[in-house]
């Protein structure tokens, strides 16, 4: 019978706790890695990719079964997990006082008690970005003006992309105008289910030209939509190849937003495009991910399939908002062996 195989944290331990608990300035990364260019489409590379859905399927079942982490090494893997959250609210009741609790909360998203019990007072942790309609990205911006934290516009008709093109163009410069860092944009889903590459690339192309040089671009392939995951592997290449600076999968408006077998095949796009380019991509999935235990596979699948340098917030991010409670209660435990309720850490 096989045995689980322990994890410990991603980098080496330093002092007396795991690296992420330790004083790592690297834990408050939010320099972007060096900008994908992108490259020229190619068509033959993109219509060749073929997916074994079942041996995909197996290789995700393998994430939460056969790895662990556990006691101090789980706590330094939600660290890291949180400083790699997009904190967002994308709902049609937000107001400006939601989104100032809510940069307040990305600022110091765990309890000063907690962080001090796990020796974690001095290294700052905060979220890696904030992630706001457009509308709020002012008071955004202001709120966590001098914090190192970016705000995140969804953009280009959020969540359905159907906006005209003009529009959707605008938005983005709009954004970027009033502040916005990075901006997530939808794709077009009838492009990649129609094979319209050409057409998917020149309007990430054109996205990415609105973005300029000042925010980085998170391409939305909304996999739920895309039918097949050829469908993703191929509309993941597009969009690297038109420049996008991370892939994320899903909106999380969708009726399936991130699972496992569809962050197999983007997380193996992305590796391929390094091998060949030279340009790293983030990874960002989103949408579903509510629980701690989630967040630790997304990590291990992260470690496995890119390695260590994806596993910081300049190349990973987890699009969440209930998550970061789930997180809090664990590391209660942890500290204190009991479970509280989940008043005690609210996310707002």
């Amino acid at each position: 019978m096989e045995t689980k195989r322990r994890y410990e944290h991603p980098t080496p331990a330093a002092g007396t706790m795991p690296a992420a608990v330790a004083p790592d300035r690297a834990l408050r990364m939010f320099t972007q890695p060096e900008r994908n260019p992108g490259t020229p489409l190619d068509l033959d590379l993109v219509r060749a990719l073929r997916i074994n859905r079942s041996a995909v399927e197996r290789r995700a079942a393998t994430i939460p079964t056969r790895r662990t982490v556990k006691k101090e090494w789980q706590a330094a893997w939600l660290l890291r997990a949180i400083t790699c959250m997009d904190l967002t609210t994308l709902q049609g009741d937000d107001t400006p006082t939601n989104v100032l609790r809510l940069c307040a909360k990305a600022k110091s998203p765990v309890r000063p008690d907690l962080l001090a019990a796990l020796g974690a007072s001095d290294i700052g942790i905060t979220v890696g970005a904030v992630c706001v309609y457009h509308a709020f990205v002012p008071v955004a911006v202001e709120a966590l003006q001098g914090s190192g934290i970016p705000v995140a516009a969804v953009s280009t008709g959020f969540p359905a992309g159907l906006n005209p093109l003009p529009q959707r163009i605008d938005e983005i410069r709009a954004s970027v105008a009033a502040g916005a860092r990075e901006i997530d944009v939808v794709i077009t889903r009838a492009h990649a289910l129609a094979g319209a590459w050409e057409a998917l690339y020149d309007e990430v192309r054109a996205f990415r030209e609105a973005c300029g040089g000042g925010a980085h671009m998170k391409v939305i392939l909304g996999t739920g939509d895309l039918a097949t995951l050829v469908n993703v592997a191929r509309a993941s290449q597009v969009a690297m190849m038109a420049g996008a600076d991370f892939i994320k999968t899903s909106t999380g408006k969708e009726s399936v937003n991130a699972t496992l077998p569809v962050g197999v095949v983007m997380t193996r796009q992305i590796r391929d495009y390094a091998e060949r380019t030279g340009h790293a991509v983030g990874f960002k999935p989103a949408g579903g991910i509510r629980k701690a235990k989630q967040a630790l596979e997304w990590l291990i699948l992260m470690k496995e399939e890119l390695g260590e340098r994806w596993l910081r917030a300049n190349l990973f991010r987890l699009g969440a908002s209930a998550l970061l409670t789930d997180i809090e209660r664990q590391l209660e435990h942890f500290v204190t062996g009991r479970y509280s309720a989940a008043h005690r850490q609210p996310m707002v």
